[in-house]
């Protein structure tokens, strides 16, 4: 079974004949870089729309490149080439924000470079908080690296209120997973709600010390192992292929179309558990 690596969303774009001009094509596809059954590097390109694979390459090591076509000015179209070959494959970002482009490009080419290459997300945001002096005083253990700010929760909860009106606020910055659940916010939670550490056990690594407590928790949400699967699964979920994986979790489908369709669904869903308890 083949292992999704990368994915974002992108069109297909082709050059006209006999000139420079390369003319976008509007289906809602999405780029797809994944270590198939045979071992190797497949790029794939996938309609969203109809949910199938339409191109898939296999790709060497350092064969390939994926750079951004100077001719398109600002447009953000993007072409795959090759050393070996004089193939070119066009590709226009179709994320409503360009914020995250050139993450997606530099995990890309990490990635054609060497397929075990670890993905690299938020580095520009991250050049933040000196660590904590180890002088400082001492039983307390080291502040989480991710800090949760009032305007970050703020505009979190105008994601929630304007995804439920009909209205056309005007619309909050996108937040991302690891902008919501950071060790600030879980931390807390597992020592008001103990009765979720249970729950969530099954879930985790079978090697977790035992019995389950709040503290070996604290030490899985700040560990870079955690950090990195919830920017993964942030970065999958803005693809909006996730549709059949969200089944799974007994949310609808359109939770995996996007963060904000899938915190809504989990919203819901709680809300409509907690109504079931109450009337029992």
């Amino acid at each position: 079974m083949s292992d999704t690596l990368l994915a974002f969303k992108a069109g297909r774009a082709y050059r006209r004949p006999g000139s420079n001009f390369v003319d976008a094509r509007l289906e809602k596809g999405a780029v797809i870089l994944s270590n198939g059954d045979d071992g190797l590097l497949h790029f794939m390109w996938k309609n969203r729309t109809t949910g199938n694979i339409e191109e898939d390459l296999i790709l060497f090591p350092s064969d390939a490149s994926f750079v951004k076509v100077p001719q398109a000015g600002p447009g953000r179209v993007y072409v795959l080439k090759f050393s070996s070959s004089d193939q070119r494959h066009f590709f226009w970002m179709q994320d409503a924000s360009s914020a995250r482009d050139d993450e997606f490009v530099a995990n890309t080419n990490g990635l054609l470079d060497d397929p075990d290459y670890a993905l690299q997300w938020g580095t520009s945001q991250e050049q933040q908080q000196p660590e904590a002096s180890t002088s400082a005083s001492s039983s307390t253990t080291a502040p989480p690296q991710f800090q949760a700010t009032r305007e970050q929760l703020d505009q979190f909860a105008a994601i929630l209120r304007n995804a439920g009106s009909g209205t056309s606020a005007p619309q909050a910055p996108e937040l991302s997973l690891t902008d919501i659940l950071t060790p600030a916010v879980l931390g807390p939670l597992f020592n008001t709600h103990p009765e979720l550490i249970p729950a969530l056990f099954p879930h985790l690594p079978p090697d977790l010390p035992m019995p389950p407590s709040a503290e070996v928790l604290g030490r899985i949400i700040n560990s870079p192992q955690f950090r990195s699967a919830l920017s993964n699964f942030d970065q999958a979920l803005r693809t909006g292929l996730l549709g059949n994986l969200v089944r799974g979790l007994g949310l609808p489908e359109e939770a995996g179309t996007g963060v904000a369709a899938f915190l809504r669904a989990v919203q819901e869903q709680a809300d409509q558990e907690r109504d079931g308890m109450e009337t029992d």
